[in-house]
Parts: structure tokens; sequence; C-alpha cells
């Protein structure tokens, strides 16, 4: 069996890059607001796998209708299935799903302790230092990316930056126990990008991607769930009537589908430094303008988003 030789990433404009920037980093903002979501439907089911159930579900819902629906969805999954045929695309790389399912029981499970900035800074130390190997090893369909100075210092001042933002939270030790599922769920992140950039440049469309994701996930949920079940029986909370709790899901497809189709231009460090951005910009607006017990935000969380965005232009400078 020969190897599939990776297609060089299109050379971009100046214009076009500081677009995918500023689309990743909208993302992220998304990602900020689906967390804050998923996580409030935690509290009020009392149970962050069943939110997380929840969330996935219904984005699996919406994708088994729109992508049977569309010509490009249907052709995307003929190819999809060739490519899993011929070897071109390995079955492993379909698993990306596994990730964000983790990462959507991780919201639904600590942000009603945490807040969603304490949260976001577990997420980015996790997906900044895992960007940077995912994309040396290669796995992202850009192949692979050097480590240059300009993005490991993207990297670092991302971590510095989020640590500013938050700081005063992180010296409790229950904390910091508490945050190692996003600082996993982080490091599953970059990877995720990756293999889904993959499956939709077989694919050659984002929702036939983003599809595969979200089935993976939700069958992931579904067998946690069931084991939560058999040992701890059924939620007690019951389901909330607010319309905008049911809103996770859809936020997550529209992410899942922005990455998978900005990273075989971005590459996956400079999408995920984007998307770190939005995270934290997000994050904050939310604990100013919707504060809730857990979030504490200051002039040190305002000071961590700006240096945030610094570390994002410097990655993404020229060498």
């Amino acid at each position: 069996m020969t190897e599939t030789k990776t297609a060089a990433p299109p050379t971009l404009s100046t214009g076009r890059r500081i677009a995918g920037v500023g689309l990743a980093t909208a993302g992220g903002v998304l990602v900020a607001l689906q967390s804050r979501i998923n996580g409030e439907l935690g509290v009020r089911l009392a149970d962050g796998i069943a939110a997380a159930v929840l969330s996935f579900g219904l984005g699996l819902l919406i994708l088994l209708v729109l992508v049977p629906a569309t010509p490009g969805g249907r052709r995307g999954l003929t190819a999809l299935r060739d490519a899993l045929r011929a070897g071109a695309l390995r079955p492993w790389q379909c698993l990306g799903g596994v990730c964000g399912a983790f990462l959507v029981a991780a919201q639904g499970l600590t942000i009603g302790a945490l807040g969603v900035a304490v949260f976001t800074v577990a997420v980015v130390a996790g997906q900044s230092s895992s960007s940077l190997l995912v994309d040396r090893a290669g796995l992202g369909p850009t192949g692979r990316q050097p480590v240059t100075p300009n993005r490991l210092i993207g990297a670092v001042l991302t971590v510095l930056a989020v640590l500013l933002a938050v700081g005063d939270r992180l010296g409790d030790p229950a904390t910091l126990a508490l945050a190692l599922l996003p600082l996993a769920g982080g490091v599953g992140i970059a990877w995720q990008q990756a293999v889904n950039g993959r499956v939709r440049a077989a694919a050659d469309n984002t929702l036939t991607a983003t599809l595969v994701n979200f089935v993976v996930g939700t069958m992931t949920l579904l067998v946690t769930f069931a084991v939560e079940v058999a040992v701890r029986g059924w939620p007690t909370g019951g389901l909330p009537s607010e319309p905008w709790l049911y809103l996770g899901g859809p936020l997550g497809v529209a992410f899942i589908a922005l990455a998978a189709a900005l990273v075989r231009f971005t590459g996956v460090l400079l999408l995920g430094l984007a998307t770190i951005a939005g995270q934290v910009i997000g994050a904050v607006l939310l604990d100013l303008v919707l504060p809730t017990s857990a979030s504490h935000p200051g002039v040190n969380t305002v000071l961590g988003a700006v240096l945030t965005l610094v570390a994002v232009l410097i990655a993404a400078a020229r060498r």
C-alpha cells in the first residue's frame, strides 16, 4: 500500500490570512458561549454527562437532516467511504469526536464550579502545548509544520495570558484538581482538529466531516451515560424549559464545521491560538455581562485577554 501524499496548503494573501484568523477567533467565542450553556445545563440536570448527551445528540440530529439533504453532503459520504476503502483515510482518523465528547462532558461537569474563565485557562494550557506537537508530527491536513520562534513564542504567551487572566483562582487546590478535566480536554482538541481536517479533506465536504465527529462523539457519550446510569441511577434533575439551554449542540456543529474548514489553511497551532483568543474574549464578556457565583472578572482578566490577542498575532506573523 503506497502512502498518500499530503497536498501542500494553499498560499494565502494577507487579507485571507487575517480573515481566517478572524473566523477562528469568532469560533472560539462560540466555544465560550457553548461552555456556559452546557455548564448551566449540567447544573440544571444535576448530571454533566446527561447534559453532554443532550448537547451532542441535538447537534447530531441537525446533521443527520442537513448532510443527506445537500448534494455536497451526499457526495462527501461517498468520497469518505471510498477513501476508507482505499486506505487514503485510516479509521482512527475518524475518531476526533471522542475528544469533542470528552470536552463537552467536562463543560457540564466543571463549569458550574469553575466558571468559564478558569475552565478556559485549563483548556488553553492543554491545547497550546499539544497543538505544537500535533503540527510537528504532521497529523493535520497541512502536513508537518515547523516549530518556528514566532509559533513557540505565541503558544507560550497564550498560556501566560490566561494565567494572568484567572491567576487569582489557581491557588485553590480543589480548583486545580477539578481543572484537570478541561486540561485533558484541551490536549485532545488539537488532535481532534487535526484528524477532523483529514476527514474533511477526504470527503471534500465540511458538513460530512462534522457529521462523522458528532456520530463518534454521541456514541461515546451514550456508552458513558449507560455506564453512569447503571452505577449511579437516573439523573435527579428534570429537563429545563428554557430553549436557550439546548443551543449547545447547534453551536458545537457551527464550531466543528468552521474548524474543519479552516485547519487546512491555518495549521493546527494557528487555528488553536485564534480559537483560544476567541475563547478568552468570550469568557471575559460572559463573566462580565452575565456573572455567576463561580466567575470573578477583573482587570487582570481583561489584560489577559489582550495579551492573548497579541500572542495570536505573533504566531500568525510570517517569519
